[in-house]
């Protein structure tokens, strides 16, 4: 039996949800999203909560029935609080920036590295070292901050690149003389 799949979806004050067979659309303050949910669970809704219950037995039902719910719930909690990933970087010289549509990133490299911001996301840089994505899909929001840090991932030695905030780097020790 599923731990996160039992428990209903709350749906927030603001926060309007339609059923329509497999497909859940949800709008709210920061937009509208839908989601369409796999055949092998059934959605049911009781006054402000989301059920997702599994249509059998099987496995794959039982395996869909928490996957289904963590999506209906994220697709509530995005358009009514959205998702925000926090990167930082470490570096001399690094830096950030948005310039329009672009976030500019000097990463040591000879060139700068430009980001397009990925529609329907906000990125900001409060500091020259702290980049900000915020938006309504969790998906989207992870993906962009996933590959920003990719252009330069923190080494162990130095602790150098760009980490996310809540990440810890384990450091190594240099080679000694």
């Amino acid at each position: 039996m599923s731990r996160i799949g039992k428990n209903p979806v709350e749906i927030p004050n603001g926060v309007t949800v339609g059923i329509e067979g497999q497909k859940i659309s949800a709008k709210g303050k920061l937009g509208e999203r839908s989601v369409t949910l796999m055949d092998e669970v059934e959605i049911s809704r009781e006054d402000n909560m989301i059920w997702v219950k599994p249509r059998s037995a099987s496995k794959r039902a039982g395996q869909m029935w928490g996957t289904g719910r963590t999506m209906v719930n994220n697709l509530v909690t995005g358009v009514s609080e959205g998702f925000t990933r926090n990167l930082e970087i470490n570096g001399v010289g690094y830096r950030a920036q948005v310039q329009g549509n672009d976030l500019v990133l000097q990463l040591g490299y000879s060139h700068e590295v430009r980001f397009p911001v990925p529609e329907g996301l906000k990125i900001a840089c409060p500091e020259q070292t702290k980049i900000s994505i915020s938006g309504a899909d969790k998906q989207k929001v992870g993906q962009a901050a996933a590959e920003i840090r990719g252009y330069r991932p923190p080494e162990p030695y130095k602790g150098k690149g760009i980490r996310y905030e809540d990440e810890y780097i384990l450091r190594k020790e240099g080679k000694k003389k």
